[in-house]
């Protein structure tokens, strides 16, 4: 008997039926379409991925599947690796043609993506990649690049054509669940981490607009109050379940009749400067593993595990570092400047190398986006050559955005009762000060695990001399030739 012929989208970072241009170049083939995620174990057991990602993940699909009760279609679900999928949905059907979009990935995933090639290659399957968000392959320079990120994001969206006949119907999904290793959708945990799903990021997004951007400038900065007035779309541009198109325009159309334009400017400055740091990594994915800059590939910086622990929970006896921790591994979610607090103070007071950072951050942030991870991280740890060298200090930092110490009581509550004045610098407090309070330094929190000031000296003087060295000078050019650009606004 002749195998039905089946067109099959796969879905990565772009949980999304609206403009995903993947689903609706399969609806205008004219074969019934396979909407297929593929949790690989691969992936899974990659360091750089934690729970709370496959959760959200989950919880996307979920969503997918609600929106696609009226096609009488879902998403295949499958537990393995993507060619053994394969292998048997070829067992029951003639795969025509497989949609997708590029992924800006870990090198795990462009490995697994050139294999995948390859087996379509041997088996006379059409694969077809789609452009994702503006961010292109092959590019040999920047020069035209923002013309044609906006080009690209200027281009109409597209529509979800929900007709049945467009889908593989659920009953026949359903008999392919049974030769298949089906992921369960039904036992997702309930977090306090913010939920996946197109629904949920549309809620976020109209929020956002309605009320919450008014103050997005003047508190961004604040660990505490950016939770509230910064977008907190990041997760769903991430995973896909809003394109930065679909962010974009609807920013675009709201500015129109807004009385805050200059906070719509400066959300979508940041929305470009996103993909700017994406398209970077995807021209220079070596970025994973060592610095851009090779002159700084000589710097060798001594791994010191009881540092690295101590940053890692919390309990470095700096109040601000240990607050911004916590709160990453609990919730998911850190603002901009903390996050680059956090890289600074490991990278340059710590003196320990960013690599062995990327994992735990990675597996904490939410909205995990190796091609916004891998360049903030060199960039912040100093070793690019070509941005400014930035030691944030966590004191100054704290006064300045969390001076009333809102934050660090949340987060750090053995320091709950102290007097406003060591809230900052707990270690500054006196013999008859923790006598009062009941507080011992050392005991009730830690003493601070470094001089804050023989750090920031040290790795301002060491990097600096760095940046004269011919070959960081030299690469510092290359890199620039590379990824010059229009003027596209402030980074911060």
């Amino acid at each position: 008997m002749q195998k039905k012929q089946i067109n099959v989208v796969w879905f990565k970072r772009d949980l999304r039926l609206q403009d995903n241009e993947a689903i609706f170049n399969a609806a205008q083939s004219g074969k019934p379409t396979l909407l297929l995620y593929v949790f690989e174990k691969s992936l899974e057991n990659d360091p750089h991925y934690n729970q709370r990602h496959w959760n959200f993940i989950k919880q996307s699909l979920v969503d997918i599947n609600k929106q696609l009760k009226k096609s009488n279609t879902h998403v295949l679900t499958i537990t393995s690796e993507i060619a053994a999928v394969f292998n048997t949905l070829q067992e029951v059907y003639k795969i025509d043609t497989v949609f997708s979009h590029q992924e800006t990935g870990l090198k795990i995933t462009y490995e697994r993506d050139k294999t995948f090639k390859r087996f379509c290659k041997n088996n006379q399957i059409n694969w077809v990649e789609n452009i994702n968000n503006g961010i292109f392959r092959g590019l040999k320079n920047r020069t035209d690049w923002v013309s044609k990120w906006e080009n690209y994001m200027n281009k109409p969206q597209f529509v979800f054509d929900s007709k049945a006949e467009n889908f593989l119907p659920s009953k026949a999904i359903f008999e392919l669940e049974k030769t298949l290793k089906k992921t369960n959708l039904d036992t997702i945990p309930d977090t306090i981490f913010q939920k996946g799903g197109s629904t949920m990021a549309e809620k976020y997004l109209q929020n956002f607009f309605d009320e919450r951007y008014q103050n997005y400038g003047s508190h961004i900065s604040s660990p505490m109050l950016a939770r509230r007035s910064c977008s907190r779309l990041s997760p769903y541009i991430a995973w896909g379940n809003l394109s930065s198109r679909q962010v974009l325009q609807k920013a675009a159309t709201f500015r129109l009749t807004c009385s805050h334009k200059r906070q719509i400017d400066s959300f979508v400055s940041r929305l470009t400067w996103q993909a700017h740091f994406i398209q970077k990594f995807e021209m220079e994915e070596i970025m994973e593993f060592e610095s851009i800059n090779k002159g700084f590939h000589s710097l060798k910086k001594k791994v010191n595990p009881t540092y690295i622990e101590a940053w890692k929970t919390g309990q470095t006896g700096f109040p601000l570092i240990d607050a911004c921790m916590r709160c990453l591994n609990e919730t998911g979610y850190l603002n901009f400047r903390m996050r680059a607090m956090l890289v600074s103070f490991f990278t340059h007071n710590l003196w320990q190398p960013w690599q062995e950072a990327t994992q735990h951050l990675s597996q904490m942030f939410l909205d995990f986006e190796p091609g916004i991870h891998f360049p903030q991280l060199q960039m912040q740890a100093g070793e690019t050559g070509i941005n400014m060298l930035r030691i944030y200090n966590p004191i100054k930092n704290s006064h300045e955005h969390d001076p009333e110490g809102e934050f660090i009581k949340k987060w750090v509550p053995e320091l709950r009762n102290l007097p406003k004045a060591f809230l900052h610098e707990p270690y500054k407090i006196t013999y008859l000060d923790q006598k009062f309070n009941a507080f011992e330094i050392g005991i009730s929190y830690p003493k601070p695990i470094v001089n804050m000031e023989q750090t920031r000296k040290f790795a301002s003087d060491f990097l600096w001399k760095m940046k004269k060295n011919p070959l960081v000078k030299e690469e510092s050019s290359r890199i620039l030739r590379l990824h010059t650009m229009a003027d596209i606004g402030d980074s911060e």
